[in-house]
């Protein structure tokens, strides 16, 4: 696999870009094999610290975060949306936030149209789950589809639990909210949707993870050419410091969290054991790099080759 880092050349509309490094949110790409995998800002979100870290032994929080000179009262995590240009497919993983979810999110059309890519171009729209800053974004501000020619692609086990009427009284007063958006946005997409399972190509080249925990359905997907592979996590790893140092600590951003972190822990270990790159949703400089282990932690080394 090569990663590189590639500055937009002004005034040419995004589609002309020059092989020299610079960190820009449209500006992350890898190549496995004949996919072309960029990493696309959608903006970030602001949350309090309180939404990670309560519950967690403070004194190795603060060990933790401190050397990454981050924050316990508020973090400002980037939403790194995946897109792949492979033959004549352009494919894009998640329709980030829009403009019903947070201020600070939902820059994803204009990141796309910086790398030369309108809503129209898009031929598959993948969904790892289905919370707010991965899909909301799908519709624009009149409830039509904002990718209107993809084909929309979702696994069934996401689908079925965020289509169950039941779940927004199960899922607790905090996520209520996120239960009746989801359902409302596939409702109307509904039509274009179509399913998998855990263990499919669903396209070529790219197959379907189970990563339960964050969600019920939660999809990661793996793009492979060879001895070459990326691993699109979504927000199975979930950020790029407790996640990595402490992968078995129970997380307050996850819906499952004893479940979010076995899954967790055994992704870190597959992208080590088997040297896979990872694209997380919501990890620095465009989310692409390396996991590297040590004893029974990991670190997230972001790519800038």
């Amino acid at each position: 696999m090569t990663i590189d880092r590639r500055q937009l050349l002004a005034g040419m509309g995004g589609a002309a870009i020059l092989g020299l490094p610079l960190r820009s949110p449209a500006a992350t790409s890898a190549t496995i094999g004949t996919h072309e995998v960029l990493s696309v800002s959608d903006g970030n979100l602001v949350l309090p610290g309180a939404f990670f870290f309560d519950g967690l032994p403070q004194d190795e929080v603060d060990s933790i975060l401190t050397p990454l000179n981050i924050s316990k009262n508020q973090l400002e995590p980037p939403c790194n949306v995946t897109l792949v240009r492979h033959e004549n497919r352009v494919i894009l993983f998640d329709a980030g936030s829009g403009d019903g979810f947070m201020p600070s999110a939902g820059d994803l059309v204009d990141s796309l149209d910086a790398v030369g890519v309108a809503p129209e171009d898009v031929t598959h729209l993948v969904f790892t789950h289905g919370h707010p800053d991965h899909l909301w974004g799908v519709l624009d501000d009149f409830d039509d589809p904002v990718f209107a020619d993809a084909e929309h692609m979702i696994g069934q086990t996401e689908w079925t639990y965020w289509t169950d009427p039941n779940t927004v009284s199960t899922i607790g007063d905090a996520r209520a909210a996120f239960a009746v958006g989801a359902a409302r946005r596939l409702e109307i997409i509904a039509e274009r949707m179509t399913f998998f399972d855990d263990g499919e190509e669903i396209l070529p080249g790219i197959m379907a993870h189970a990563s339960f925990g964050h969600t019920p359905g939660h999809m990661a997907f793996e793009v492979r050419s060879g001895s070459n592979a990326l691993l699109i996590g979504g927000d199975a790893i979930g950020n790029h410091h407790i996640a990595f140092a402490r992968p078995d600590w129970a997380s307050g951003s996850d819906q499952d969290p004893d479940l979010a972190a076995k899954t967790r822990a055994r992704l870190l270990d597959k992208l080590v054991n088997e040297d896979i790159a990872l694209l997380g949703f919501h990890l620095p400089d465009g989310g692409v790099g390396r996991v590297e282990r040590k004893d029974s932690s990991y670190r997230f080394v972001a790519e800038d080759l």
